[in-house]
């Protein structure tokens, strides 16, 4: 047994040594290109193969990119309208090819990558018709002649952006970037190459200035080195926590704005008073979305004693019965895990929690043996101090705890450390009102999932990030709020 533990332990040291050179030999030579693929998660085929960007071309691009934007924000807003909503006509001409790319990317199912599509269609339509009124000149009143606000594009904003909504993650933050006035640099996540590749296409199809959006095949290091270059004004972050923390020190030691959108353990909140055959229906819905891959997915499902029992059953009868196979087919509603190690990482969670006394309701367990599938899970009898409380839970497991009124469940839900969204179900809206201001989130939804809008700003508190996302208070934070007094 000791001779076993010392071969592990010799292991880990050498795979240690293996990826700390790995890193100092990109910190040092940034000319070194890495290879980008595709692995169809349902499949573990190599779907796509492409090759990355160096940090000398990075340079290149990113002053390719500056000079672009000069030129852009010159352009008035009639102009930038009629771009942005080409972009929409693109979007929906090619929505099948890309609803097929993101599938074999990264596993959505099918019916919910063609909406995706739909939306960042709609979210392109919406900008360009409301940028201009968004950031009016705002006059104020003073003792002076005259005083008013401007609202100007600060330059290049850089993205990092997560895989599992590779299209609608760039989009809700390229249209109202581009309608400001800004560029867009692209960062995606790496096993999202072909969508990142597709969408600076749909900009230029669309007749935007070349440049104007540009997509980086770069690994997490090289990324990290950009945000010092002088040429990025700004940076948004979609992705994890540990992840958006580095990049906000980063973007903090070279004064540079950031906007973090980060995880999210959603409560999904159960009153007494619902009618809990029509809310579990709701409940399934808000934990399978993009096979439970979504920040904004609900997670903790904190239900009232008085109607706990009745919710588990039904809620577990609803999700077993949930068609999980082929993303490709239409009639699928639960596809793959994105990628192997989210995998591992959920049936970690699963298991750390059975052992604290949680109990598997339904589901559990991997499904076959090709491809990253996970069976829709449900556990009850879930504790504070388990992971699949207190941790964030990407993939189709749903926790159940019960609460013992309703200030209870505003406890639970408040206990996470994220605040993203969160839903209460109740029948009384006046109830549910009385609650929502109590709980820490971005977002309180009332009888209805949690969803981003184009039209609402979107964003969290504590370990969800900070900054805002969509609508008007998403646009104007990556301009130049500038003060005007004419005496």
């Amino acid at each position: 047994m000791q001779q076993k533990q010392k071969l592990k332990h010799l292991k880990n040291v050498v795979h240690f040594c293996k990826e700390q050179f790995k890193m100092v030999f990109r910190q040092i030579f940034y000319g070194f290109c890495v290879k980008f693929a595709s692995i169809n998660p349902a499949t573990e085929k190599t779907e796509f193969s492409f090759e990355g960007h160096s940090f000398e071309q990075c340079l290149k691009e990113i002053d390719r990119t500056a000079g672009a934007q000069k030129e852009w924000k010159k352009t008035d807003f009639s102009e930038r309208k009629k771009l942005m909503k080409s972009v929409a006509l693109v979007l929906r001409k090619k929505r099948e090819e890309f609803a097929q790319t993101m599938t074999k990317e990264m596993g959505k199912p099918i019916t919910q990558a063609l909406a995706e599509v739909e939306k960042c269609a709609f979210a392109c339509e919406f900008f360009a018709e409301n940028a201009e009124k968004f950031l009016a000149q705002e006059e104020i009143k003073t003792e002076a002649k005259k005083s008013f606000v401007t609202y100007e594009p600060l330059g290049i904003v850089f993205a990092i952006m997560p895989w599992n909504f590779p299209f609608w993650q760039v989009f809700r933050f390229a249209a109202p970037t581009l309608m400001a006035g800004n560029a867009g640099v692209l960062k995606h996540a790496s096993n999202v190459p072909a969508s990142a590749l597709a969408i600076e296409k749909v900009f230029r199809e669309a007749g935007f200035p070349e440049n104007v959006f540009k997509t980086l095949l770069i690994d997490s290091a090289t990324a990290s080195k950009l945000i010092e270059s002088k040429k990025i004004s700004a940076v948004t972050v979609t992705g994890s926590t540990q992840a958006g923390s580095k990049i906000a020190e980063l973007a903090g030691k070279n004064v540079k704005k950031c906007v973090l959108e980060l995880g999210g353990s959603d409560p999904f909140i159960v009153l007494d008073d619902v009618d809990v055959k029509t809310c579990s229906g709701f409940a399934v819905q808000g934990r399978i979305v993009n096979s439970g891959q979504s920040c904004i997915a609900a997670k903790r499902f904190i239900v009232h004693k008085n109607v706990a029992g009745e919710f588990e059953n039904e809620f577990a009868q609803k999700m077993g019965s949930l068609v999980v196979g082929d993303p490709l087919d239409p009639k699928t509603q639960v596809g793959p895990l994105a990628r192997s190690d989210l995998m591992d990482a959920l049936e970690a969670q699963l298991n750390g929690s059975v052992k604290m006394g949680a109990k598997i309701l339904t589901g559990g367990k991997r499904i076959g043996k090709t491809g990253f599938f996970f069976e829709p899970t449900v556990l009850g009898n879930v504790s504070e101090k388990m992971p699949a409380f207190f941790e964030e839970t990407f993939g189709p497991l749903a926790a159940v705890i019960r609460a013992k009124d309703d200030l209870d469940a505003v406890r639970l839900a408040n206990l996470s450390e994220y605040g993203l969204g969160a839903s209460i179900w109740c029948r009384n809206e006046e109830r549910a009102q009385k609650l929502a201001p109590m709980i820490d989130a971005g977002a309180v939804f009332v009888n209805k999932t949690v969803a981003s809008d184009p039209r609402l700003p979107f964003g969290g508190v504590k370990l969800s990030g900070f900054g805002r996302e969509l609508g008007v208070h998403g646009i104007r934070e990556f301009v130049n709020i500038k003060t005007m007094v004419v005496q």
